[in-house]
Parts: structure tokens; C-alpha cells; sequence
């Protein structure tokens, strides 16, 4: 298993169009992805679990990835919220 933390920067926060791209890039994966929040915990393969979390502009993060390609998978959402941050509009 492994873990980052991430902070979001963008300014309408993790919104449904950005929940709905991290899912489409989870799902490339074998491994379970999860972010957390707080207590709070969403799969990141699921839309409607991403959304509860009600992440804002500044909320941190807890990526957890589990599974054969942990490691790329980590990389590959690193990579989602840095790009996504700097083409943000």
C-alpha cells in the first residue's frame, strides 16, 4: 500500500467534472484507490463517493492505492492534480 497527500488548488474544488475525469483515470487501474478526507473515505472509481467528500479549494487529501500497480496508479493521480492544477480555469 501506498500513500501521498495531496491539497486541492484549483478554485471550484474537486467539482463533478474533475471527479468524473479521476474516475475515468482510476479505473485504468487494477489497484482500489481511495481518498480520504478527514474521517470521511470515497473510492475514487465512483462519482457519487467523490462528491460526499465535498472537497474545496485547499482541503487535503489522503490518496491510498492498494494493489499490483500501486505505484503507477499513485504517479498517474499525483500527475491528474498537478496538470489539472496549472490548466485550471
Amino acid at each position: 500500500m501506498t500513500r501521498a497527500q495531496i491539497t486541492i488548488a484549483w478554485q471550484r474544488g474537486l467539482h463533478l467534472r474533475r471527479a468524473a475525469e479521476l474516475v475515468h483515470l482510476a479505473q485504468r487501474f487494477s489497484s482500489r484507490i481511495s481518498v480520504q478526507v478527514g474521517s470521511r473515505m470515497a473510492d475514487a472509481k465512483s462519482v457519487l463517493s467523490l462528491m460526499l467528500l465535498s472537497a474545496g479549494l485547499g482541503t487535503a487529501l489522503t490518496i491510498e492505492v492498494m494493489g499490483a500497480d500501486e505505484a503507477e496508479a499513485l504517479r498517474a493521480v499525483q500527475q491528474f492534480f498537478r496538470d489539472l492544477h496549472l490548466g485550471e480555469s
